[in-house]
């Protein structure tokens, strides 16, 4: 090849072609995920390290969602986005980081804020924005449920997981997506009501496990 010949390729988006190797690498990424959450949550809530959710963070969880997955892992998207079965269309491609900036700036200076508000924010805000390719959803979670814990100070405790409760059943949480986008397209303002309903009622279930937990003595046969 000559140097008039030059020219350049693109890279593939998807790495993985075979769904039963996808799923299987999707099941391990997203235990990846959750341990590099917990690092961040454990490393944030020390006092003499005050938190500030940065995009830097949030592109870090997308990568462990889309490694050795998807040629975008951890990279905002390059282009427009479609959300299917929604009536919202996502903020163009140049639009992202700004738009990742605001939510980030959104949270850090709203802190005062009641825990459930700001993930209720973070699961609406960056589920409207879709920054990434693929894994949207499963960052969105992810992100929402360490801010969650942060914001409370520890690591919440319980299973199944508020994150792993939506991704069992998404029609509710489709639908308070759905309500905060109406409501801030016809009124411009945030109304995550809804979202935070949700979340407190997922919450208490991943919290109910622990008082089950503590009540059951397997190994005790009475007395």
């Amino acid at each position: 090849m000559s140097p008039d010949d030059r020219h350049s390729h693109a890279l593939e988006v998807e790495l993985i072609k075979d769904p039963d190797e996808r799923a299987r690498r999707e099941a391990k990424n997203v235990l990846q995920q959750f341990d590099r959450a917990i690092e961040l949550i454990e490393s944030s809530i020390q006092p003499e390290r005050p938190f500030k959710l940065r995009p830097s963070a949030i592109l870090s969880l997308n990568r462990y969602a889309l490694e050795g997955i998807s040629s975008y892992a951890g990279i905002y998207r390059p282009a427009g986005i479609a959300i299917g079965g929604s009536k919202h269309t996502p903020p163009g491609a140049h639009l992202v980081p700004e738009c990742v900036e605001e939510l980030c700036e959104y949270v850090n200076t709203n802190w005062n804020r009641t825990p459930l508000h700001l993930a209720a924010y973070v699961m609406w805000r960056l589920n409207w924005i879709h920054p990434f390719v693929d894994g949207n959803g499963r960052t969105t979670r992810i992100v929402s449920f360490v801010v969650l814990s942060i914001r409370l100070g520890y690591r919440v405790p319980g299973s199944p997981t508020v994150p792993e409760q939506i991704a069992a059943d998404k029609k509710p949480y489709y639908a308070a997506l759905e309500r905060a986008d109406a409501v801030f397209e016809a009124e411009n303002r945030i109304d995550v009501s809804e979202m935070e309903a949700l979340l407190s009622t997922l919450l208490a279930k991943q919290l109910a496990s622990v008082l089950r937990a503590a009540g059951s003595n397997p190994s005790h046969q009475g007395s």
